[in-house]
């Protein structure tokens, strides 16, 4: 899929080799990120690397706080979380406001998790996923644009819902 200055559905600008990528990940995840790490450098962007930065055992939602913080609060664009199956990670960062994480297990969920619900948090499993597997993922989601249209209206509902609210009642992308 095609790069652009599209906007996301929260109004930033995603432009080539120009994010800042947070990353994550628990001792299981770690030689993942550090994988990761290289790939998104040798893209052209920004990491914002919140550990852990080895093999010793830590807890997963510290990490996966920190990293989602950061894209909450703007200070990175989007994220990567590494841990062993990728499911802590995911239901950890989807507990903070304004993120959308999407465990991803292959390139085709990569693209749908931007292209259709602009995830801007990538969670990945370090125990599952090969080194060749990885970058595939890691590339299409940093690649994709989320495409809008009907797309946009499914975001806001589910924001709606993050605010407490009846997703039935975002009818249009006007609202």
């Amino acid at each position: 899929m095609p790069r652009s200055n599209r906007k996301s559905s929260e109004g930033n600008n995603w432009q080539a080799g120009n994010m800042k990528i947070a990353i994550g990940s628990d001792h299981r995840g770690f030689e993942a990120k550090q994988q990761i790490k290289a790939i998104i450098t040798q893209l052209g962007h920004e990491c914002i690397d919140f550990g852990t930065n080895n093999n010793d055992p830590v807890d997963y939602p510290d990490q996966a706080y920190l990293a989602s913080m950061a894209v909450s609060n703007k200070q990175a664009d989007r994220a990567i979380l590494a841990c062993g199956t990728g499911i802590g990670m995911s239901i950890t960062a989807n507990k903070i406001k304004r993120i959308r994480a999407a465990l991803c297990h292959d390139e085709l969920s990569a693209q749908i998790s931007r292209h259709h619900n602009d995830a801007n948090v990538l969670c990945i499993s370090g125990d599952l996923t090969g080194e060749v597997l990885l970058r595939k993922i890691v590339e299409v989601w940093l690649s994709t644009e989320f495409s809008g249209g009907r797309h946009k209206r499914r975001v806001r509902k589910i924001m709606a819902i993050e605010n407490g609210k009846d997703p039935a009642e975002v009818t249009n992308d006007k609202q």
